[in-house]
């Protein structure tokens, strides 16, 4: 247990675990109310995203981040409306060039600049035996683009490859949980927002209090 809880927590001496759930607005956060969790919002999108996890891992030093939000899903994943998943890879999806034949992601062209793209990010802290399923998204500043790679991934959002970015490069332990309000298509449609966002907390909770029993 104690390494188990080690590979989750950075500092496991600590008598309390400190675990800040992000929300991109405060509609998603209206049912939360977990006593061992605080709140802070992002904003919509990926820049919001990016400046306000940077900003909470510098100020406020969580052992635990978790991004918790609704979610578009795509017509070939098996997850439906209603499903609550733990994210266990994002990409910028739509970070890239229209060419003649088409939008090419960036991680895919072979320009004469040295820099480095990773084309999918990777959440290290996934236990073997999650208390949530596992699902793969892209997050995109234009919902709904026609235009991105979808193959092998299941929903879409709006903030999530800024904050795993983010963690990653701070070191920071976080994970991302997903509800589905909808799906991605570009007819008209009723989104679930309620449904989902009492999904969502339910989802978080179940994160939090596992989270916290490897802690025990």
């Amino acid at each position: 247990m104690l390494k188990h809880y080690q590979s989750i927590f950075p500092n496991p001496n600590r008598l309390s675990v400190k675990i800040i759930v992000l929300f991109p607005t405060k509609t998603e956060a209206q049912f939360f109310d977990h006593p061992a969790a605080e709140v802070a919002f992002c904003g919509v999108g990926l820049t919001a995203s990016s400046s306000a996890t940077t900003r909470l891992i510098i100020e406020r030093r969580p052992d635990v981040l978790i991004l918790a939000g609704i979610a578009g899903v795509y017509p070939g994943s098996s997850y439906k409306i209603g499903d609550t998943v733990l994210v266990a890879s994002e990409r910028e999806a739509d970070l890239g060039f229209f060419t003649p034949q088409g939008f090419r992601h960036l991680a895919e062209l072979d320009l004469d600049m040295d820099f480095e793209v990773n084309a999918v990010r990777h959440c290290p802290h996934l236990p073997a035996n999650p208390p949530l399923p596992l699902a793969h998204s892209i997050s995109l500043n234009a919902a709904m683009a026609p235009f991105v790679a979808t193959a092998g991934v299941d929903m879409e959002n709006m903030e999530g490859a800024a904050f795993f970015h983010a963690c990653l490069e701070a070191g920071q332990t976080f994970f991302e949980v997903r509800s589905i309000s909808n799906e991605v298509k570009l007819e008209e449609e009723e989104w679930d927002f309620d449904g989902s966002i009492r999904n969502l907390t339910q989802g978080v909770n179940t994160l939090i209090d596992y989270l916290l029993a490897q802690a025990a």
